[in-house]
């Protein structure tokens, strides 16, 4: 079946309206997914990193991004100077192999990495961390996908069962967040 509602469709101009509401989608999440972290964190996640192996800084920056679910994904212009005042301060070391400088922890980084809490950025607890929070901005975009395909081949009375669908979902997503 192909639209058999009027032109303008359900509250979008057109089907270019539906699409960009889930590129709206999309955008808002990995806003709020972010790869900014709070002072400090870049430093704590290098340290835990190389307290397990030698690495060199893009290796430590896919780590990060994998261990935090891609919520997190620091830029080289945060993760290189960390490596640098670290060298500076004594507690990582650099190596230079096949092109490229290998960091790793120095006797006195040991010792760093022994003095801290155990743990680490990615483990922080809170709305926006661990892989719970990875997949939310998966799942709206793909529900979106799903809308739109409605809005694009459903019947008006499809469209119409799936903006029950869609009112019903926000108002439950809505009752999580009143919950404590």
């Amino acid at each position: 079946m192909h639209n058999s509602y009027p032109a303008g469709g359900f509250g979008f101009n057109n089907l270019d309206g539906v699409w960009q509401a889930v590129e709206d989608l999309r955008s808002r999440f990995e806003k709020r997914s972010g790869t900014r972290a709070g002072r400090g964190e870049v430093r704590a996640a290098v340290l835990a990193l190389l307290a397990e192996r030698p690495m060199h800084g893009y290796q430590i920056i896919r780590e990060i991004e994998e261990r935090s679910g891609g919520s997190w994904k620091p830029s080289a212009g945060s993760v290189y100077p960390t490596l640098q005042l670290l060298a500076d301060e004594g507690f990582i070391s650099a190596e230079e192999s096949n092109g490229r400088k290998i960091y790793s922890l120095t006797e006195a980084g040991r010792e760093e990495v022994a003095g801290a809490d155990g743990s680490t950025p990615w483990d922080a607890t809170g709305p926006a961390s661990g892989s719970g929070f990875a997949s939310l901005p998966k799942a709206g975009v793909e529900l979106a996908q799903a809308a739109a395909q409605v809005g694009r081949t459903g019947s008006a009375k499809q469209v119409q069962e799936a903006v029950k669908v869609l009112d019903e979902a926000r108002r439950r997503l809505y009752s999580i967040l009143a919950q404590d």
